[in-house]
């Protein structure tokens, strides 16, 4: 029954597909942060009781366990990068059938009419804008030398490369604001620790 789906479905397939990629992607960061909390709190537990080589041999995990999480990461990051990009050839595709339609009603168009009366008209037009088939060809080199060329475009210069610097650095800064707040939470959680041992003693 595989062989039979439309276009459509198995452009909806191919979708879910990626978005399962992603989900299950975005589960493992979040499996390899639990674990590095669980080391953490392990290496602190190694210190406190003295035992160097059980804090060696953890820290050595956790070194492995970020090194997992960056490199998933960097795949997370490159599947929604793709996705971008397989959106904006899909809007190129859209546009394209779009102006394929309008062609070929325009050819209808004048298949229909008596060009006899319009001859003289459309040798005008066709000396002033050139034919339309010439236009469009030189409207998608257009966008295809856009889409590849590393100098700016208009577009991108609409948006700095400051203001795309600040972007970043917000969300750099955002994401240090909430680590630090986990170490702030982690120093509370062990000061409290350490104030009931020091109760007990």
């Amino acid at each position: 029954m595989g062989l039979f789906k439309s276009k459509e479905e198995r452009r909806i397939e191919s979708e879910m597909k990626i978005r399962q990629g992603i989900r299950s992607i975005e589960k493992s960061i979040r499996q390899q942060e639990k674990f590095s909390e669980d080391f953490i709190k392990n290496a602190q537990n190694a210190k406190r009781i003295g035992d160097q080589g059980q804090y060696l041999f953890i820290r050595s995990a956790l070194k492995k366990t970020a090194a997992v999480k960056k490199m998933l990461e960097r795949q997370l990051l490159a599947i929604k990068n793709a996705m971008l990009i397989h959106q904006q050839a899909e809007s190129a595709r859209q546009f394209a059938e779009s102006m394929n339609v309008m062609a070929n009603e325009i050819g209808r168009v004048f298949g229909e009419i008596d060009l006899s009366r319009t001859q003289a008209q459309w040798e005008k037009a066709v000396a002033q804008a050139g034919s339309m088939e010439e236009r469009m060809q030189l409207f998608l080199e257009s966008m295809e030398q856009s889409a590849i060329s590393a100098s700016s475009t208009p577009n991108e210069q609409l948006v700095s490369d400051e203001e795309i610097d600040r972007m970043i650095q917000a969300d750099v800064i955002a994401s240090e604001k909430a680590e630090l707040g986990k170490l702030d939470q982690l120093e509370s959680e062990i000061a409290k620790e350490l104030g009931v041992a020091k109760q007990k003693d």
